[in-house]
């Protein structure tokens, strides 16, 4: 599924440029050529993505200096990792710049996309969350649920 942007945050907008520009530069670092291209590619996935997956989209990549932009990039707070259920870890824009989405992960192919809930449902999910969390003595700052299962191509695959 494809990410519905937020209004304020649309990442088509040339306002991502700028907040990657100023999040980058508060760590010292600066928005190159390459980082534009792969926070563009991040943009474009609308899912998360792993580094066979964006050397494949851009031949322009270079695996060595993708693992080290992603590293700054995410100590930016712009990308953020997902685990699926192999050895490889995808990577998406943090949910700041996106709409709050979850995640389904298939354990058959790995494969992981977005969804998202009504925001009726995602109210009643925060609260029950929250009831729990406080239980415990957590304070709760945000949330991310994976839904882990058979995606439906592997389920048409077994049948």
């Amino acid at each position: 599924m494809t990410r519905t942007p937020k209004p304020d945050r649309a990442p088509e907008s040339p306002d991502l440029d700028g907040i990657a520009t100023h999040r980058l530069g508060a760590i010292e670092q600066r928005y190159t050529s390459q980082r534009r291209a792969l926070v563009t590619a991040l943009r474009d996935a609308g899912r998360p993505v792993s580094i066979a997956d964006l050397l494949g989209a851009d031949v322009s990549f270079v695996q060595s200096s993708l693992y080290r932009n992603l590293v700054v990039l995410e100590q930016a707070g712009l990308v953020i990792r997902v685990m699926a259920q192999d050895d490889f870890v995808r990577y998406e824009l943090s949910e700041d710049l996106v709409d709050h989405h979850h995640h389904l992960i298939c354990t058959t192919c790995s494969r992981i996309d977005d969804f998202a809930i009504s925001i009726d449902d995602e109210h009643e999910l925060l609260k029950a969350l929250e009831r729990r969390a406080k239980r415990a003595g957590f304070v709760v700052s945000g949330h991310r649920l994976d839904l882990v299962g058979t995606c439906a191509n592997c389920n048409a695959a077994n049948l």
